[in-house]
């Protein structure tokens, strides 16, 4: 049975129980493992979308561990590599989720971020793949591994494997010497599914966004901005035929605020808006809609079953400890 592959690196998330790592009183740490391609793989495969997930790992117990726990959840991990010395981590400064300046990476010197393109067979990597997911955390790491994206990439295109993207953008990523607008247009020209936002797509393709768009921006306003950015992706990318835009707002901790739009070149579509003061962890709720999208596009053509389908997981995985979801939509 065809599976979708994701890409990308595996992560350790750890996160202090209080609102700092050395003020807390009782002194204690959470870990989990995470990373948006991973995160995307453990929600498609709760949902019951064959997948599997390619990265690269040292030769450890934790290794193990995590694999296990990606194995659990339904994934094929099967094309992991085993290479390299330590496995990338992020520290979560606040208690639920993701707010500026809250979040510290250690990335460098990672197994995934020392990849070379030599150590890919993709014979071996697309096997039984008709889809390909993944992201533009990828290419944020060094040049290097922008070049293997690009490689991966082409190997999919010749070997006519749909390929969809996560337009994640980390401003404490694209340390090395490049922006966005740099790389991530041509590596956009393989794409025929796009998921991101309105701001993300002017950071990395260019295109405008209206001054002043915000939380108190009536949704109407909001809506006609994603028509018009993905009016103009269209016509910037022939091989482009879905698009998503996630609008999520948070007022609190414990707030969101969070409706989407899809588009494809035919029809638009806009989720109904979800709001809650109850929220569990924010983290990877941007992968579960990703995760709702490929299960979607894989099983329906209706624009607006679609969108619904994407929005409720992405809604759904704010109730969720961790960064992994549940599948539920």
């Amino acid at each position: 049975m065809p599976h979708v592959l994701s890409f990308g690196e595996i992560l350790i998330r750890q996160q202090s129980v209080g609102d700092s790592f050395f003020g807390n009183q009782e002194n204690l740490l959470r870990i989990y493992p995470g990373g948006s391609e991973a995160n995307v793989a453990c929600s498609l495969g709760q949902m019951g979308t064959p997948v599997q997930y390619a990265s690269a790992f040292p030769n450890n117990k934790l290794s193990e561990e995590i694999l296990a726990v990606l194995n659990r959840h339904q994934v094929d991990t099967s094309k992991c590599l085993q290479i390299g010395d330590r496995i990338g981590s992020y520290f979560l400064l606040s208690a639920n989720g993701l707010t500026k300046g809250e979040v510290i990476y250690d990335r460098k010197y990672s197994s995934f971020s020392q990849l070379k393109a030599d150590d890919l067979d993709f014979d071996v990597l697309f096997e039984d793949v008709d889809w390909l997911h993944w992201t533009a955390l990828t290419p944020a790491l060094n040049q290097e591994m922008a070049d293997v994206m690009l490689k991966v990439l082409q190997a999919a295109s010749e070997r006519n494997i749909y390929i969809s993207v996560d337009l994640n953008y980390r401003n404490r990523l694209w340390q090395y010497g490049k922006n966005p607008l740099e790389i991530m247009p041509d590596l956009l020209a393989y794409c025929h599914v796009i998921m991101g936002n309105i701001w993300a797509t002017h950071t990395m393709v260019g295109i405008a966004v209206p001054e002043g768009l915000d939380r108190n921006t009536e949704k109407e306003v909001l809506v006609e901005a994603s028509t018009v950015s993905a009016a103009a992706l269209f016509e910037k990318y022939t091989r482009l035929e879905h698009i998503a835009n996630t609008f999520r707002f948070m007022d609190n901790p414990t707030h969101n605020l969070f409706f989407g739009t899809y588009h494809s070149r035919t029809d638009n579509a806009v989720s109904q808006t979800y709001e809650t003061n109850a929220i569990v962890d924010r983290i990877g709720s941007g992968d579960a809609f990703m995760a709702g999208l490929i299960h979607a596009l894989r099983k329906t053509q209706q624009a607006q079953e679609i969108i619904d389908i994407a929005t409720g997981a992405g809604y759904e995985k704010l109730f969720v400890d961790g960064d992994f979801g549940n599948g539920k939509y």
